[in-house]
């Protein structure tokens, strides 16, 4: 039993640890993203800041780690062995989950899971010891801790309400206050702003979270409750008279000293709030092993484990090494940085996106009611009251060339101190919340509030918010039923199975977090990002040539499926050609943003043209490539006849000599091509009057002709606008170049030279 113990141990830490990794790599975005998408200071001193709150705030998550000892059961009624079987049957369960979920791109939370997967392996063994000692199902509740599993559950799902709303009143008001003009006001009202925010930084996260911190003491604590308000009155004024004097006197902006501030309170209430998550569950199981060696003799399988009761506190050591993982993830991950670079769009205010949801149903019913109830306010309210509300929600005119950041320093505020209160209120309660689903709500509660959910976007941002939703649901129901199914399991097999498991855990989660290689897309991204001729050039013959390549591949594969009656092949080839239309109508999509950006020469606009009419006609080929592989699916999927004889042998034909095209796409080929096409044509009118073929097969087969022929023309197309620019280009490096000679001649010679 001492060999399984340790070894169980070892691995349950080891999973703690990689758990932590993934998870912050995950999370990391949650503190980050406003001060990030409000380019309101260096990214090293938004990191900086990020990572001292993060450390610090894991030494204020000791009181968070009761919810893995007694949050859920009842250490009274479960024996040494029956709680080891719990807890590795817990993180076994949350490394597969997390990484089914990630894999699969669903919404999840490790808050939710954690409790739900405790809940579940509890109530799964208790049902068992219920059962095999014939008690009544009663007694269930002797094992389980419901009304403090029940107040984890609700706070979870509460905040999530709590926080959309809280984001969309608060964000209101202070749009109504500040406008989106806000240097007349902030003069006025900066200072007060100031003092209210840290205020509230302060009082959530120094005197409601000390009582988790592992270095504070009881007196300590005593005296911070007997003197709050003294101290939240105190901090207020002198911040408030602090920053007023800065504005005032020294003209400082004092909006990025409050982002940092929130992204520091919001690191800090992530770590106090979700390190019970990857660590509380293997902590609780070395006290646990701690409670039961201290007996010498005692028997694993009857001795009861109600030391788990006393509150032991968690060593500082222990905190602080969990803190110290998790700044280096924040810094060396490279996971968490592109997660931090794709989600910003998400609340942004910018056009041209492409949204991270799609549409659906209940979204689109809950725009269209919006629009009804706006019209029917619209109608009530008095017209000077709406013109007055609508010109505090002008949006600020950009000079040309100036980037539309995501979101201003306002709304940055108020995403990352009202996020830290929520999460820091729930700490100081000892009730797990996700802080993924808080800070997302708020985020999105504000945008809504800004006007940043228009007539484009509102249906997007609509489903992102019931998917979160939905997405608690799932999480919560999968992580509670696998769970259970594990326990189950490890309680019918032994020791063994739970020893296998957990290193299959961990060879997955390492395998799939540290050993997938992942495409680099920023090169791409800052190419766009410059608009210029050559970079554009430069992005038009990689995307040219690699598009036309992963189109004539698909259809070749597509053609030689359907010969074969593959239908498998066939979904598997639509779900690729889908990608690829998605990618292109996304790389389309970067026009808008070089448009909005304005600037560059004349030449750099035409050259912006020159995207917009190649990615047009790439992304027009790839729609048609989606409907064709989808037509010739379906054909298949209904066992209609295939193409026999001519047709099939033209067919073939002309798919060979695509891929050689592909490989050598010049004109001479082109026309060859599209002669073979027509004559193609030409020999299946024939064929029609000389055999029975059905409409069906007629249209797919002329599908396959028009295909080929739509590629041909339409890449011809693109290519004759790449030799444009090129040309372009080469006219004006020469013209540099003769001013560059002009120059010379002219400098007059230096004595050195004479």
């Amino acid at each position: 039993m001492d060999t399984f113990i340790l070894a169980a141990l070892a691995l349950l830490g080891a999973l703690a640890v990689i758990d932590l990794f993934v998870g912050v790599s995950n999370d990391a975005v949650n503190f980050l993203n406003s001060a990030v998408g409000s380019r309101t200071a260096p990214f090293w001193v938004i990191m900086t800041v990020a990572s001292l709150g993060v450390l610090l705030g894991a030494t204020f998550s000791s009181g968070m780690m009761e919810v893995a000892r007694t949050g859920v059961l009842v250490p009274e009624h479960f024996t040494f062995k029956e709680v080891i079987i719990v807890f590795t049957a817990v993180m076994v369960c949350d490394v597969l989950l997390l990484n089914t979920f990630n894999s699969l791109g669903l919404p999840t939370s490790t808050t939710v899971s954690i409790v739900f997967e405790l809940f579940g392996g509890a109530t799964a063994l208790a049902c068992y010891k219920v059962w095999s000692s014939g008690a009544p199902i009663a007694d269930l509740g002797l094992y389980l801790n419901s009304a403090k599993a029940l107040a984890m559950i609700m706070a979870i799902l509460v905040s999530v309400v709590v926080a959309f709303f809280a984001g969309l009143f608060v964000q209101y008001l202070l749009r109504l206050i500040f406008s989106f003009n806000y240097e007349r006001y902030y003069k006025l009202f900066g200072g007060i702003y100031g003092g209210v925010s840290l205020t509230a930084v302060f009082y959530f996260l120094v005197i409601k979270g000390a009582k988790g911190a592992s270095f504070m003491q009881p007196e300590w604590i005593s005296w911070i409750g007997a003197n709050t308000t003294e101290l939240l009155l105190g901090c207020f004024a002198i911040l408030t008279v602090l920053f007023q004097a800065l504005i005032m006197a020294l003209r400082i902006n004092i909006f990025p000293i409050i982002i940092l501030a929130g992204t520091f309170s919001l690191a800090f209430a992530f770590a106090g709030n979700d390190l019970v998550n990857f660590i509380g569950v293997p902590l609780a199981a070395l006290s646990s092993y701690e409670i039961w060696s201290a007996v010498e003799g005692a028997d694993p399988t009857t001795f009861t484990m109600e030391g788990l009761r006393h509150n032991q506190g968690t060593p500082t050591y222990f905190l602080l090494a969990s803190g110290l993982v998790m700044v280096l993830t924040l810094w060396f991950s490279k996971k968490a940085h592109r997660v931090i670079r794709t989600s910003i769009s998400l609340a942004s205010s910018a056009r041209g996106g492409k949204e991270q949801f799609g549409s659906s149903l209940p979204a689109r019913v809950v725009v269209r009611s919006a629009i009804r109830f706006n019209n029917l306010a619209h109608q009530i309210i008095p017209a000077s009251v709406i013109k007055s509300l609508a010109t505090r929600f002008e949006k600020k005119k950009l000079a040309p060339g100036e980037v539309e950041l995501p979101f201003d320093e306002i709304r940055a505020s108020v995403n990352l101190v009202l996020a830290a209160a929520l999460i820091a209120s729930a700490t100081s309660l000892k009730l797990p919340l996700s802080t993924t689903y808080v800070t997302f709500m708020v985020a999105m509660g504000s945008s809504l509030a800004d006007g940043a959910w228009d007539r484009e976007s509102a249906v997007y941002r609509i489903s992102g918010v019931l998917t979160v939703i939905s997405g608690w649901f799932m999480t919560a129901f999968t992580a509670f039923t696998a769970c259970g199914l594990i326990c189950m399991l490890f309680i019918s097999w032994g020791e063994p199975l739970q020893l296998i498991m957990m290193v299959l855990a961990l060879i997955v989660v390492i395998r799939t977090n540290f050993f997938v290689k992942e495409e680099d897309e920023t090169p791409d991204h800052e190419r766009i990002d410059r608009g210029d001729k050559a970079s554009i050039r430069d992005l038009l013959t990689e995307s040219v040539n690699d598009n036309l390549n992963a189109t004539l591949t698909l259809y070749a594969q597509g053609l030689q499926a359907f010969l074969d009656e593959d239908d498998q092949k066939l979904r598997e080839l639509k779900g690729d050609a889908a990608q690829l239309f998605d990618f292109i109508t996304m790389r389309r999509g970067e026009y808008y943003n070089m448009a909005l950006e304005g600037g560059g020469s004349r030449s750099d606009r035409d050259a912006r043209n020159f995207y917009y009419r190649a990615f047009t006609s790439m992304k027009e080929v790839s729609h048609s490539l989606r409907d064709q592989i989808g037509v010739a699916q379906n054909y298949v999927a209904n066992s209609h006849s295939p193409f026999t004889g001519r047709m099939r042998d033209n067919i073939k034909t002309l798919s060979k000599r695509l891929i050689m095209i592909r490989d050598n796409f010049v004109p001479a080929n082109c026309t060859q091509a599209l002669e073979l096409i027509d004559e193609a044509q030409r020999d299946f009118m024939t064929q029609i009057g000389e055999e029975k073929i059905s409409l069906r097969k007629s249209e797919l087969y002329l599908g396959y002709l028009l295909f080929a022929r739509e590629v041909l023309n339409r890449y011809m197309m693109v290519k004759l606008l790449q030799s444009e620019l090129e040309a372009g280009l080469a006219a004006q490096q020469q013209q540099q170049a003769a001013f560059a000679v002009e120059d010379d001649k002219d400098e007059p010679l230096q004595p050195s030279e004479r």
